[in-house]
């Protein structure tokens, strides 16, 4: 049994779409906080956005993500979950085997491997569209706003003006910026993700089930996530600022250069810009991905079952 299976990719979208609609307002708000633009607070953040772009600033740059990250979702959970497999079936001689601690590791971090490559120019859009509308101090820029001292400029006008963009001015590469950074975000990242989760929904499922309760998988999903995101914010907060840069302003020559300058300018704890909005925000979006994932996957097996 050591094919490909499917219906883990076919669920893993209806996951990641999910978890996109229950989680792009709170996305928007992490991504302007540790972009450093002065916000201060979280607080203050969502104030200034629903003042000045009302609700639908909170949606900026959505339907990009909603499509891809569907698409990345289900190659996230297609490749842990047949990794997770391959694995069992090399050391136990069968592929339904429970894993083991070094098991679930293993195939975490093959999955925070492959993500990058499709996750890096998802995020990379997504965080353009979200950034390009707020406000930059006028010393930054050419153009001025003479009642507020303030600049706003709209650089792209979708998300496939703004991938056209990128490639035309930076090149294929430039689709990749922060890729780097994203790598060492999402391989330790996805080992915060699944391991927490495969042990807290076999905690939490009473004895004897056959399989997890829908309340079990949102629990355990929700509080993977808050753990992963929250101790993913770090490179989290590098990858954003790297990807941001380049809207308005080049500042950062790498993930080196981009760590020692926020650094110097904003100490320490501009590593944890955001932490409580990732934990927060994690909760209901890995609880949506994770409810979505499996209730899909349970109906494509029962499916296939009926009609073999």
């Amino acid at each position: 049994m050591g094919s490909l299976q499917l219906d883990d990719f076919v669920a893993g979208w209806v996951g990641g779409a999910a978890a996109v609609l229950v989680g792009h307002p709170l996305d928007t708000v992490k991504t302007r906080l540790q972009a450093g633009q002065g916000y201060g607070s979280t607080f203050n953040c969502v104030l200034t956005v629903y003042r000045n772009e009302c609700i639908a600033g909170f949606f900026k740059g959505m339907s990009f993500p909603l499509v891809c990250i569907a698409v990345y979702n289900s190659v996230v959970f297609g490749v842990f979950s047949n990794t997770q497999r391959l694995i069992s079936q090399y050391r136990y001689g069968n592929p339904n085997q429970p894993p083991a601690l070094t098991d679930l590791a293993l195939a975490s971090m093959t999955t925070g491997a492959f993500s990058v490559g499709i996750g890096g120019p998802v995020d990379l859009v997504k965080i353009r569209l979200q950034m390009q509308t707020q406000t930059f101090l006028a010393a930054n820029l050419d153009l001025k706003d003479r009642t507020t001292g303030f600049s706003v400029q709209t650089v792209y006008r979708g998300p496939v003006h703004c991938l056209g963009s990128i490639l035309r001015e930076e090149g294929f590469a430039g689709l990749y910026r922060g890729s780097s950074a994203m790598l060492l975000r999402d391989i330790p990242g996805y080992c915060f993700y699944f391991i927490p989760y495969t042990f807290l929904c076999g905690w939490i499922t009473p004895e004897g089930c056959l399989s997890p309760s829908p309340f079990s998988v949102w629990m355990a999903g929700g509080v993977a996530g808050a753990i992963s995101w929250g101790t993913a914010t770090p490179m989290d907060v590098v990858k954003s600022r790297l990807q941001a840069d380049g809207v308005y302003l080049n500042k950062y020559r790498g993930v080196i250069d981009c760590i020692s300058q926020s650094y110097q300018n904003e100490g320490l704890k501009v590593f944890f810009r955001g932490l409580t909005v990732n934990a927060v925000r994690g909760f209901p979006m890995s609880a949506a991905m994770f409810l979505g994932y499996e209730l899909s996957l349970k109906a494509l097996r029962e499916q296939t079952e009926t009609n073999p």
